[in-house]
């Protein structure tokens, strides 16, 4: 039998947290995690790279940012969705993939575990993601992801463990990020977006009453990924008659 995840913590949090991890230039670094935890983890380098296996189904790649114009490096189609969700949090500033090496002693051997996403919100906190679906979660991995969570307490970080985001809503964010570059915004069309939708209305009505659909529908997407126009993603996909309206507007 192994150690239970209470015992695992006990042992880490008594030996103490270190961590290893690389610059934006790739210089590697290790010291205590009392000593490094307001490092920019959110542009490390990643500190392992991001296999493709065959037979393993899993799908690496990398999602390009719009928080912070850099590409993030992912390991499967969940880490991608992750990783558009963190991209679509207007608390999020920016965020790296596989960002450091949390090492730590269990009582009977060095172990080491590297989070799948650490996260910077724009009120200077860290959240550290790992990824992992619950039925995915062996005592090894639940180990792991408990003496994540203590580290984090001790510096004041989140951390997160997902299976990520429900399906509807991961589908009406994907089809979003489709939109998410600055180049689809033209400051016209949002303009007259914004006249439009002083009150709430269907979607496709919404854009004709602002122009040529074909036209103004990416700016209109734009907007909601950027949160300027809302709607309820998490309910239904979204479609012509998807009620939206600017954000704010809903609660007056």
């Amino acid at each position: 039998m192994g150690m239970s995840g209470s015992s695992a913590v006990a042992v880490a949090c008594a030996g103490g947290f270190e961590v290893e991890f690389a610059g934006e230039s790739g210089e590697r670094r290790r010291g205590s995690l009392a000593s490094c935890w307001d490092s920019p983890f959110e542009r490390a380098a990643p500190v392992r790279s991001f296999p493709s296996v065959k037979g393993r189904g899993n799908y690496p790649g990398l999602w390009w940012a719009a928080t912070s114009g850099r590409h993030v490096g992912f390991e499967s189609w969940a880490e991608r969705d992750v990783a558009m969700m963190l991209d679509f949090d207007p608390l999020v500033m920016a965020f790296s993939s596989q960002p450091l090496w949390l090492h730590w002693h269990d009582g009977k051997r060095a172990r080491r575990h590297a989070p799948d996403f650490f996260a910077r919100k724009a009120d200077g906190t860290g959240v550290v993601v790992d990824v992992r679906p619950d039925d995915l979660v062996d005592q090894a991995a639940a180990e792991s992801f408990a003496v994540m969570a203590a580290a984090c307490a001790e510096v004041g970080w989140e951390f997160r463990r997902t299976g990520g985001p429900p399906p509807v809503l991961a589908a009406n964010v994907r089809w979003l990020s489709g939109y998410r570059h600055p180049r689809c915004l033209r400051p016209g069309v949002a303009e007259a977006l914004t006249r439009v939708l002083g009150r709430p209305r269907a979607l496709l009505a919404a854009a004709r009453a602002a122009g040529d659909p074909l036209a103004v529908l990416p700016v209109l997407y734009h907007f909601m990924w950027r949160k300027v126009i809302v709607a309820d993603l998490e309910s239904v996909p979204l479609g012509p008659e998807c009620l939206i309206t600017l954000a704010g507007e809903g609660q007056r």
